[in-house]
């Protein structure tokens, strides 16, 4: 690395070749550790409901527990406008170095933080806090590290050079979950849930003392020093960005690029592990075997994905991997079905649920504060279906009729919750979900999986699958949006729409798809989301964005 300098801008790729095992080792490290942490909320997100939203019903509390998982990607793209900004004017490494420290610190304090049962409603109010302090943090985290490395990298290598940067958000997740894994195997589950939560949190602490040291013995990007030493640093990066032609490109960057990306990288490793674990009632411990199995086997075409975009090009493996998605999501989540719990599906084929309701009594049930109270009988019956994992479909039925609910040749009337006193609505539920729950049991619905007939190998070829295409998105693209932009404001550039498209785009992704999935009681139907954001980006990528994998950087 001593022969990286600023005295050296145009150094050689013999230069290039003595120091890059460093860069990327230093850079992928450490944004391993950071993903770590902030995976670990994602991972753990039904045990964090049962600990910090207690004070809400089952349903809403999971709800509320993923938005705020999904406040920290709120705020990505305001930390990678800060930290953009400052790693346009001060430099690539200092500024990833702070993006650290605050991430590892906000973690280690999540495991500490005390739940709601022990100090109340301060509890999520300091937790979505911290969640806020990681977004920001990992707002500015990628677009440095990525920077960092191409602006390193020889030319004809970007591609592969950064995607080593691109399977740390998946070793991140690797990572969090072999260490969920050990935790749970170590601890009884009533512990685990208890208290063993806590551990993955605060070894981070440990996790973040490695990095920094790592960090602290990397130099400053060549590029950047050079333009820096010339006096051509932006002075204002975040409004140069903007508020030029740049902001037009940055635009379509997101929408023709990140967006699609987003959506295909939370579908194929965040969704389908809710999917499995809330739709499916597969074992947590089970399913994160799996995708971790899946995710193992997966990792190397991270690698391989950018290679071979130094080759072809970026724009058309990223946008092959979106339009594979969309096409093939919904077989692939039958499938998982079909797989991972075929007595869902036997007993939905068999003995279909329905709710029979006036459809004006019916309403969204999506409670974002858990205030609200659902009492008509149509959402009584339809939060029940929900909470128990059962697809069923709501019928129009005759006006100002009292709901019910039928399955399998049997009908169970709901009740209505208005003018009841609690004791009464609490007796009434007990009674309504005893009956309904004898009534699916008896049409053939399973309560949980039956791990003896989860077909293993086939579940993790269709996890693998979808791995596969988050490869295709991922590995390419950080390559792709640094060619697009110049070097005077590329941290800030590259960030603002990476960010908001993984941030918004594809954090909110569980948040929707759940939510749709309660309202409509079509277990599929969250996918929607995913496959038409996208369609839309292979379209708007496609018409609107360049190859760029033979630009030169330094300008």
């Amino acid at each position: 690395m001593s022969s990286i300098t600023a005295s050296t801008p145009a150094a050689s790729a013999s230069d290039l070749g003595r120091g890059h095992k460093r860069v990327i080792f230093a850079s992928s490290l450490g944004t391993v550790f950071e993903w770590y942490d902030f995976f670990l909320y994602g991972s753990l997100a039904a045990i964090i409901a049962k600990q910090f939203f207690s004070g809400v019903n089952e349903t809403t509390g999971f709800i509320f527990a993923l938005l705020a998982f999904a406040a920290g990607f709120f705020v990505r793209p305001f930390g990678a406008a800060f930290f953009g900004s400052l790693g346009d004017r001060i430099g690539r490494k200092y500024t990833f170095l702070v993006t650290i420290v605050i991430m590892g610190l906000s973690t280690f304090l999540v495991g500490v933080l005390p739940s709601y049962a022990n100090i109340g409603v301060a509890a999520p109010i300091i937790l979505i806090a911290l969640r806020l302090l990681q977004g920001l943090a990992l707002g500015g985290e990628y677009g440095g590290a990525a920077t960092y490395v191409a602006e390193h990298a020889p030319e004809g290598k970007r591609g592969l050079y950064t995607s080593f940067i691109q399977m740390t958000a998946t070793l991140g997740l690797f990572l969090s979950l072999l260490v969920i894994l050990c935790c749970r195997l170590a601890i009884s589950s009533e512990g685990f849930d208890a208290w063993g939560w806590r551990l993955p949190f605060l070894l981070s602490i440990v996790l973040l003392g490695v990095s920094v040291w790592i960090r602290m013995q990397l130099h400053e990007s060549p590029i950047f020093q050079q333009m820096k030493s010339e006096g051509k640093t932006a002075k204002s990066p975040v409004k140069e960005s903007i508020l030029s032609r740049n902001g037009k490109l940055m635009l379509l960057v997101l929408l023709g690029a990140t967006a699609g990306q987003a959506v295909v990288w939370y579908g194929g490793q965040f969704y389908s592990m809710f999917f499995m674990t809330q739709t499916l009632k597969v074992d947590d411990t089970t399913a994160n075997l799996m995708v971790a199995g899946a995710l193992a086997l997966a990792t190397p075409l991270f690698v391989f994905f950018g290679w071979l975009s130094d080759k072809i090009g970026r724009k058309r493996i990223v946008l092959s991997g979106c339009l594979l998605a969309a096409v093939t999501y919904f077989p692939l989540f039958k499938a998982l079905t079909h797989y991972a719990n075929p007595a869902i599906e036997e007993a939905h084929a068999r003995a279909p649920a329905m709710v029979v309701a006036d459809p004006s009594t019916c309403t969204f049930q999506f409670d974002p504060i858990g205030k609200k109270v659902f009492t008509s009988s149509c959402d009584i019956a339809a939060a029940a279906l929900a909470k128990a994992g059962i697809p069923y479909e709501i019928v129009s039925g005759m006006a100002g009729a009292r709901a019910t609910v039928h399955v399998g040749g049997q009908e169970i009337a709901a009740y209505e919750g208005a003018g009841l006193t609690k004791s009464e609505g609490k007796a009434m539920a007990d009674a309504f979900a005893g009956t309904l729950k004898s009534s699916l049991t008896a049409a053939g619905y399973p309560e949980k999986a039956d791990p003896s007939r989860i077909n293993t190998p086939m579940v993790m070829l269709v996890l693998w699958v979808l791995m596969l295409y988050v490869t295709m998105v991922y590995g390419p693209i950080a390559a792709w949006l640094v060619e697009l932009f110049p070097t005077r404001i590329r941290y800030t550039s590259m960030s603002l729409p990476y960010h908001i498209g993984n941030g918004w785009f594809g954090g909110f992704l569980p948040t929707i798809s759940f939510a749709l999935v309660a309202a409509t009681g079509n277990m599929y139907y969250g996918l929607w989301y995913p496959i038409i954001i996208a369609l839309m980006t292979v379209v708007i990528g496609m018409l609107f964005l360049p190859e760029t994998k033979d630009v030169d950087i330094s300008k």
